[in-house]
């Protein structure tokens, strides 16, 4: 049988595309199609006419390489969406180095062809995690608002109202909404409080847990009243600072509220993956930090052992050996997802605060903090751990799911 490799290095509204033959026979020399109706089209058109097995490969660059894969797909030819590091990796064969779209794109080919057997076709699942993804995206864009915006209204108000944001302890709301927050949009400045009396200020206080269904509490009221006694306002209570103030409180809990949508969304489309309810039993694992690790991850599958799961996370040791010379202690790789590591970091963070002491993450993160292990060494080495937890756990729930379907 003849074996076609399509080689797409994928851009900004085109692909540079080659194809060739084992042997190094070339098909079709490396030229440019346009992201248009047209053009995929066309190179559809000329990619179903040839004869034998055609298989193409196109990097995962951003979003660029998406209309590639949604025209292969829609077209039933089989298209794989391979990370660019493994592409880099592949032998030149010259000791000229050659950086262009026509040298990439013979590059992939060839990756196409060495890899042909263990290439995965892209499949409609895997536009459910594009989706995911997408929207983790989104999520860490507007978490980033949102601690901007937090910390700029806080140094507002340490000029009117210092210490607002710790007066009240309660968990913020299923909309991301605050009561600090809340409360300082009515109580924007120190003389709000202390400069209309205690019997007033408790009525009007109480107006606010009414309109904000918040628990009402007189005692509550006069602790708010003692405390801004003792406050110093830095700046005077005029409309001015109102206005920016009140402001700064709708942008921040403008951004509230699109992560919660999105942190909702996420979740709704996490939990139709095979994985999901495995994932979500994990400790630590939650409505967020679940939805956004199989986002990051992706196809478990698609892993051939433990070690990749974490070199494609950048939690792996790397090596450094040459001759004689034998580094025993050498830094995270750091490839892969930056997003990816955070989870796992604040993933990390909720389990030491918890403790849990039969969870085997906490037991190896403890044990190497008592070895006196800097911050980021055991956290990263608890990462790793996981990740391999993660691996194992899915992984087994695949093969569950795959003995079930023989069966019937």
């Amino acid at each position: 049988m003849m074996y076609n490799a399509v080689g797409i290095d994928a851009s900004k509204g085109k692909s540079t595309v080659s194809i060739i033959r084992p042997a190094g026979v070339v098909v079709k020399r490396p030229y440019d199609v346009m992201h248009t109706a047209s053009g995929l089209n066309d190179l559809i058109s000329f990619i179903q006419s040839l004869e034998g097995e055609t298989r193409a490969v196109v990097e995962c660059t951003g979003r660029y390489h998406e209309p590639v894969l949604k025209a292969f797909s829609e077209a039933n030819i089989f298209i794989s969406a391979v990370n660019p590091k493994l592409i880099k990796g592949q032998n030149d064969n010259t000791l000229r180095h050659v950086k262009s779209d026509p040298a990439d794109s013979r590059k992939i080919a060839r990756y196409a062809l060495d890899n042909w057997a263990e290439l995965r076709q892209y499949s409609s699942m895997d536009t459910t995690r594009e989706q995911l993804k997408t929207l983790n995206a989104q999520f860490d864009f507007f978490m980033k608002q949102k601690v901007a915006a937090k910390a700029n209204l806080i140094s507002i108000l340490d000029n009117t109202y210092p210490g607002v944001n710790k007066l009240f302890k309660s968990p913020a709301r299923e909309d991301g909404s605050e009561k600090w927050v809340d409360f300082a949009y009515s109580f924007w400045h120190v003389d709000c409080v202390r400069k209309i009396g205690l019997k007033a200020f408790t009525e009007r206080y109480k107006s606010f847990c009414k309109k904000y269904k918040y628990n009402f509490r007189t005692g509550k009221a006069q602790e708010l009243f003692e405390l801004s006694q003792e406050l110093v306002a830095v700046f005077p209570k005029e409309q001015t600072y109102k206005m920016i103030i009140q402001q700064s409180i709708q942008q921040l809990n403008l951004a509230s509220e699109h992560l919660e949508t999105l942190r909702n969304k996420m979740n709704d489309l996490a939990s139709t993956l095979p994985e999901y309810e495995t994932v979500m039993g994990m400790y630590g694992v939650g409505k967020t930090y679940g939805p956004q690790l199989i986002a990051e991850l992706g196809d478990i599958t698609r892993f051939t052992h433990r070690e990749a799961i974490t070199a494609f996370a950048g939690v792996d040791p790397g090596v450094d050996e040459s001759g004689q010379r034998k580094r025993k202690s050498n830094a995270a790789s750091k490839c892969g997802s930056s997003r990816l590591r955070k989870t796992l970091f604040q993933l990390m963070s909720t389990i030491l605060q918890n403790r849990p002491a039969d969870d085997p993450v906490y037991q190896f993160l403890d044990r190497k903090r008592a070895e006196g292990k800097k911050y980021y060494v055991y956290m990263t080495a608890g990462a790793n751990k996981f990740l391999r937890i993660y691996y194992g756990k899915v992984k087994a729930h695949y093969r569950e799911l795959e003995a079930q379907s023989k069966k019937q």
